[in-house]
């Protein structure tokens, strides 16, 4: 399943890339989720979810550009990334436009950035956040996700939580101008964060809801939620006045949906039933190959 079905399709990436103007004849009909042929391309098909592949866990192959154009030969309308730094802004806006898919999300302060629960670091943060914003505008990005960063030694909760919310409110004016959503995300320190400052949903909540604006609010990364509290759909319905952006992948392993222990149909149903109608971000590493997951990813959205 890993071979492309199109041959010819190298060469146009490589003609789309040099300028930038060679267009791709892409599927866009709708279909019923779950009624596609196996075998039929391109295997991501319109469905109730708008999932948003992240490009720095997909098709990792190849180049960044490149990246966004086999997201658009997959069937996919959207997509995510992390880090801008060190990426030619300027070219992933030509690219992306050119194959018509939207920004879904990227980082304004990431994981591995000096922490903001230290306000030591909260007038690098200021000036990230703006960076980022005027970045955004660019991109056609309406969220920008941040994470509050490690405990520094010696600090307590309490005092890492009034840095936190003293961050967040002196960038929001700054989001509320550029017309963003910086989404913050809580992570998790049993697997993959040790020693993060922002854990579970009921924490991010409680801090967006403090701030009170809606340029601040929650990035719920069911990863993270479900190795952090589990009850995905509970809480979901809970915090779902601070809902800003869904993340997803499948825990143990952190592959695509159908991989692990979440039962994703039922989740996406909760979402659906909810009322969001944003992105959901792919934040998962294929666990076979990238087809065989897009069309996974599909069938967790074939719920009734």
């Amino acid at each position: 399943m890993s071979a492309d079905p199109d041959p010819l399709r190298p060469t146009r990436r490589a003609s789309l890339l040099a300028g930038l103007t060679a267009p791709l004849a892409l599927g866009s009909q709708a279909v019923e989720p779950g009624t596609e042929a196996a075998n039929e391309w391109p295997p991501v098909r319109p469905t109730r979810t708008r999932f948003a592949v992240q490009l720095e866990t997909w098709f990792t192959n190849l180049g960044f550009e490149e990246r966004i154009i086999r997201s658009a030969e997959f069937g996919f309308r959207a997509f995510e990334f992390d880090d801008w730094q060190g990426r030619d802004m300027g070219r992933v806006a030509r690219v992306s436009h050119e194959m018509s898919l939207a920004v879904a999300r990227f980082s304004a302060w990431g994981p591995g950035r000096p922490p903001i629960c230290d306000p030591a670091h909260h007038e690098a943060f200021e000036a990230g956040v703006r960076r980022a914003c005027e970045i955004a505008g660019g991109l056609g990005a309406r969220a920008l996700s941040i994470v509050a960063g490690d405990a520094p030694p010696g600090s307590s909760p309490a005092g890492r939580r009034a840095a936190v919310l003293a961050a967040c409110r002196r960038v929001v004016p700054i989001a509320e101008e550029a017309g963003v959503v910086l989404v913050l995300e809580p992570l998790n320190t049993r697997v993959d964060h040790p020693g993060h400052s922002l854990v579970g949903s009921e924490a991010g909540v409680s801090l967006c809801r403090e701030v009170d604006s809606p340029a601040l609010k929650l990035c719920w990364d069911l990863y993270h939620m479900q190795i952090s509290e589990g009850d995905l759909c509970g809480h979901l319905e809970q915090g779902f006045d601070q809902l800003g952006h869904v993340q997803l992948a499948d825990h143990p392993g952190r592959h695509e949906p159908g991989t692990g222990e979440i039962a994703f149909p039922r989740v996406l149903r909760q979402l659906f039933e909810l009322g969001y109608q944003g992105f959901v971000g792919l934040d998962c590493s294929p666990r076979d190959d990238t087809e065989t997951a897009a069309r996974r990813v599909m069938a967790a959205d074939a719920w009734e």
